[in-house]
């Protein structure tokens, strides 16, 4: 049976509903097919966004389900640790955390294999959406990774930006498009009304829009019922909306270690500076500052400015 705790304390800037795991990496640069030991971290697209939102200022809540295993445990004292509140996270002794698994193959790139299918996590439903509401936050953070999960996390999803929306409850929304997992994007476009900010890769662009062209996507974005875009473009770094349309932002200059969690990292930022009434202009340098740490460190998180040098980048930023 579910175990659900105290609600998040009143004054919750982010809610981020999604799903984190543990995560197992071969040390030493060798590969799971023969690696002798690993390290292990804790990972997951909203929980990183909410991480990143905390160190740049914010106060940020997670919203979800985890095992009543060690891994659900190792979840919520790392999400501790990192700033972001977890009494939204719901314990359940039916179903167990999710974990994943990632080699670096020797050309650099990245091969993922997760296990999480029939977690905690993918049994989340409408009422885990009514506790996030009922933490009463300036903003909610979806994604369409959650949605991807299965029916039950789509809906919840769904009811979260719907409610969030009606209550006067800013919405933002990641698409966060997994081609391995089942495909959400009509679900999205529906959401497209009730989303005040939309965090989007370029890459995931016409899977929306029909295009990836900053300007016509920005325009249809509006068109939808949008409030406000910013265009993620990677290595190219972002647009991000004026009264005159987008501007585009190039990347901050280093060298890729890792690039997992840049997204991620860049609207938890991006929000926390957007929530804190910084400009678009000072919201996107603020994103790409922090996306620019993670990807030159190895992990999702690890690369995020320290809590002082976070507050000199807020700082800067307005």
């Amino acid at each position: 049976m579910p175990h659900p705790v105290n609600l998040a304390p009143a004054a919750v800037d982010i809610v981020g509903l999604g799903e984190a795991m543990v995560l197992f990496q071969p040390l030493g640069g060798t590969l799971l097919d023969t690696c002798p030991t690993a390290s292990v971290h804790v990972a997951g697209a909203e929980l990183n966004l909410l991480v990143a939102a905390a160190r740049a200022g914010a106060v940020a809540a997670f919203c979800s389900r985890v095992g009543a295993d060690p891994f659900g445990r190792r979840v919520l004292a790392a999400a501790a640790a990192l700033g972001v509140g977890t009494d939204l996270v719901v314990t359940d002794d039916a179903y167990p955390t999710g974990v994943f698994f990632k080699d670096v193959r020797p050309d650099g790139a990245r091969r993922v294999h997760y296990y999480r299918a029939g977690s905690a996590a993918s049994t989340m439903d409408e009422a885990d959406a009514s506790r996030a509401l009922a933490s009463a936050p300036k903003l909610v953070a979806v994604s369409g990774l959650t949605a991807a999960l299965g029916p039950g996390p789509e809906r919840a999803v769904v009811r979260l930006a719907r409610e969030a929306h009606a209550r006067g409850i800013a919405v933002a929304l990641d698409p966060n498009l997994r081609p391995g997992l089942r495909p959400v994007g009509e679900t999205l476009v529906g959401l497209l009304p009730y989303t005040r900010y939309l965090v989007l890769g370029q890459d995931e662009a016409p899977t929306l829009f029909g295009t990836d062209e900053p300007a016509e996507v920005f325009a249809r974005a509006r068109a939808a019922g949008v409030g406000e875009v910013v265009l993620k473009a990677g290595a190219d770094g972002c647009y991000y909306a004026t009264p005159d349309g987008p501007v585009h932002l190039p990347t901050a200059a280093v060298e890729v270690v890792d690039p997992v969690g840049a997204g991620d990292a860049f609207a938890g930022a991006y929000l926390a500076a957007r929530l804190a009434g910084i400009d678009t202009r000072g919201a996107a340098w603020l994103g790409s500052q922090f996306a620019a740490g993670v990807v030159a460190a190895p992990g999702d998180t690890e690369g995020l400015p320290t809590p002082d040098r976070a507050r000199e980048l807020v700082a800067s930023a307005v």
